[in-house]
């Protein structure tokens, strides 16, 4: 029983210090690349370090845990090895589920309700000038893959006049945190950037309004800036800010 508990003791020092080092990695990536300190290779590099990190503390701890029925040593102890249980199982949760969205999410990263003719952007431009995806919308065979996995991304008709859908719109991106670059009423256009939680990727977004009778037709386009696939934020954004509107 002595040694059964000395080795749950051990294993739970071992993750308690795999989740610290695991957090620092994650943060260090994070911080790194939001504050420009660091390139995407290196600071994703780091990321996916803390994610092997992470679980496998999250392996130990359980291990620890039940060896030790719960107790591991001194309630000092006994507290930073739940701490870093609670965080090694929710971030490495969390990983597993951005990682099975990879793997379901087609390969593309420009998303729009309207495929035939997408809205360009403009005043984004000079900011997407170091972009490693180009501007231009990929063309039909992007198109197909998104109609094939997307369906219901379309255009939205509104019972508003342009004007009232274009202030509707600005209203919406405001209240998703956006950062609104461009707003051209005499075009039916507005620009924005938005910024994901984790990494802080810039994505690049542009609004539409055409009239449609006595009404509005509302499309969209979200695009990332680097990555080839991404992971199904463009889809979601573009659901949310429709539902939103």
């Amino acid at each position: 029983m002595a040694k059964q508990r000395r080795m749950s003791v051990l294993l739970g020092k071992i993750g308690v210090s795999a989740s610290t080092l695991g957090v620092l990695l994650a943060a260090g990536g994070i911080a790194g690349y939001r504050l420009e300190l660091l390139q995407l290779t290196p600071a994703f590099g780091g990321y996916a370090g803390s994610a092997l990190l992470l679980g496998l503390s999250a392996l130990v701890m359980l291990v620890a845990m039940i060896g030790a029925r719960g107790r591991l040593g001194s309630w000092k102890f006994n507290t930073a090895g739940w701490i870093a249980l609670v965080l090694s199982v929710g971030m490495t949760l969390n990983n597993l589920l951005w990682l099975r969205q990879g793997q379901v999410s087609p390969l593309i990263h420009d998303i729009t309700t309207d495929t035939l003719n997408p809205p360009v952007f403009v005043d984004l431009l000079p900011l997407r000038a170091d972009a490693p995806n180009p501007p231009e919308y990929p063309g039909p065979e992007a198109a197909e893959v998104q109609l094939e996995a997307y369906p219901e991304i379309t255009t939205l008709a509104l019972e508003l006049s342009p004007a009232e859908a274009l202030a509707q719109a600005e209203r919406v991106a405001g209240e998703l945190g956006w950062e609104i670059v461009a707003v051209a009423p005499a075009e039916g256009r507005l620009e924005a950037v938005a910024t994901t939680t984790w990494f802080g990727f810039k994505d690049d977004v542009v609004v539409r309004i055409t009239p449609d009778g006595a009404g509005a037709l509302v499309d969209i386009r979200s695009k990332s800036r680097v990555g080839l696939s991404d992971v199904g934020t463009n889809a979601r954004r573009i659901r949310h800010f429709l539902q939103r509107l």
